[in-house]
């Protein structure tokens, strides 16, 4: 799909209104800051995406001016974030939310992941279990302890992200190991 450039939210609102329910993706080229022609801002068009049940995605370098953003429809079973589960909360405060934006919210709600909203990397504390497990073993926990923000976030992420208790567990032994290991830890995924 070719790039497209909006330079109101009106006219991205209505693109997303005549295509969120057909379309797969969007890829929206968005201004960088001093850009000589303006767009919508990346935080506009992913306020546009929640009220219409979708997403925003991969970010990619385009040209001195401008970066390409990512949209698409939030797939089944995705998790929520806290960061959006407070702008959809927003959205709906301000009127902005449709339909098919409260269909995403009601279904995450129902099953959980509402709820289960994974924390912004700033906010992120390390688990009590993750907490236990590294005092029971030294090298893991000073690996942890070297690790970058975003590598800890990614470590914290992984365990909290486990489905269920004994999925949990599982992966926080796999982690124990792997910190132990010394090998890389990969980025952070939410899934």
């Amino acid at each position: 799909m070719e790039p497209m450039t909006f330079r109101a939210v009106a006219d991205w609102e209505a693109w997303l209104a005549d295509h969120h329910h057909t379309a797969g993706e969007a890829w929206l080229a968005i201004a960088k800051k001093g850009a000589a022609t303006p767009t919508i801002s990346a935080a506009e068009a992913g306020d546009v995406a929640i009220c219409f049940g979708w997403i925003d995605s991969q970010r990619r370098g385009l040209d001195a001016e401008h970066f390409l953003q990512r949209y698409s429809p939030r797939r089944k079973g995705a998790r929520w974030s806290q960061v959006n589960v407070d702008r959809a909360e927003a959205l709906i405060a301000a009127g902005r939310m449709r339909p098919a934006g409260f269909r995403q919210i009601e279904t995450a709600k129902s099953d959980g992941r509402w709820a289960a909203a994974y924390p912004p990397q700033r906010d992120a504390k390390t688990p009590d279990d993750l907490e236990a497990a590294l005092v029971d073993n030294p090298a893991a926990a000073a690996r942890f302890a070297a690790l970058d923000k975003t590598a800890r976030y990614s470590v914290i992420l992984k365990l909290t992200s486990a489905p269920s208790a004994a999925a949990r567990a599982k992966r926080l032994a796999a982690l124990t190991d792997l910190l132990a290991s010394g090998e890389p830890i990969p980025p952070p995924q939410v899934g």
